[in-house]
């Protein structure tokens, strides 16, 4: 394993990768990155779990996948600012129980919270970015682990940034929350890699077109970075088969 930036291989290429057989849940499946996820893990044969905290938004996916056709998906509505263990467990027993099975989790969902200096920090906001971003993908893991362990090739992905890999002035509680990420991400992965079974990995997929990124940045143009849609390829080949073996990596495209 190493801890520095990896690249996704140029020779990958999306449109050959198949996900049948595959369930893979995802969070933050309303909108962003996680939408464009879903569908394209759906188009290529995957049963995903579409966790998110608003119905509306994931029966949208929902009906979009199902017009076009693709594998149907499972809607799991959740909050994960309030959701604790026996939330996570009851969740990993119906997969088991109704799916029979998990070969994945992007853990995508995140609160941005406020840009402000730490000694400015709303204690209350600090705490629901936590909570989202951090303990929340560690009681979903921990009750998931069971199941991912009967899978012969399951991988546990993690959405990263930038600002959780070196620290920036006034990223708060989000920049803390997505360092916290990386090295809960590489814990596993070294607990893990003994198995074989359970790859751990995390992607920065770089400024993207999502609500999160507006809020950061509201000055900027809606089209100075690529769609959600646009940027699927590298969370397609750390979910896949393409990357089975590859643990402990901290990518980026």
């Amino acid at each position: 394993m190493s801890n520095d930036v990896a690249p996704i291989p140029t020779s990958f290429d999306p449109d050959q990768e198949r996900f049948d057989n595959r369930v893979i849940l995802v969070t933050g499946a309303g909108d962003g990155i996680g939408r464009a996820v879903s569908v394209a893990l759906a188009k290529r044969g995957a049963t995903v779990v579409m966790i998110g905290r608003t119905t509306r938004k994931l029966e949208d996916v929902y009906d979009e996948i199902e017009n076009a056709g693709f594998t149907q998906p499972v809607i799991q509505p959740m909050n994960l600012e309030g959701a604790a263990p026996p939330d996570y467990a009851k969740l990993a027993n119906d997969i088991r129980d109704n799916l029979g099975r998990l070969d994945g989790i992007l853990h995508n969902a995140a609160l941005l919270g406020a840009l402000a200096p730490i000694e400015l920090a709303d204690l209350e906001l600090w705490y629901k970015v936590m909570q989202v971003n951090l303990n929340a993908p560690f009681m979903l893991t921990q009750a998931c682990l069971p199941l991912m362990r009967e899978s012969e090739d399951a991988s546990i992905v993690f959405t990263s940034d930038r600002v959780g890999r070196k620290g920036k002035a006034y990223w708060g509680a989000y920049g803390v929350s997505k360092f916290g990420i990386e090295g809960l991400s590489q814990i596993l992965a070294d607990e893990t890699e003994h198995e074989g079974r359970i790859r751990v990995n995390t992607i920065y997929p770089g400024p993207v077109a999502t609500r999160l990124r507006r809020n950061a940045y509201p000055g900027e143009s809606g089209d100075m970075h690529p769609a959600p849609a646009d940027v699927v390829a590298p969370f397609l080949y750390l979910l896949g088969p393409a990357s089975k073996g590859v643990t402990g990596q901290a990518f980026e495209r």
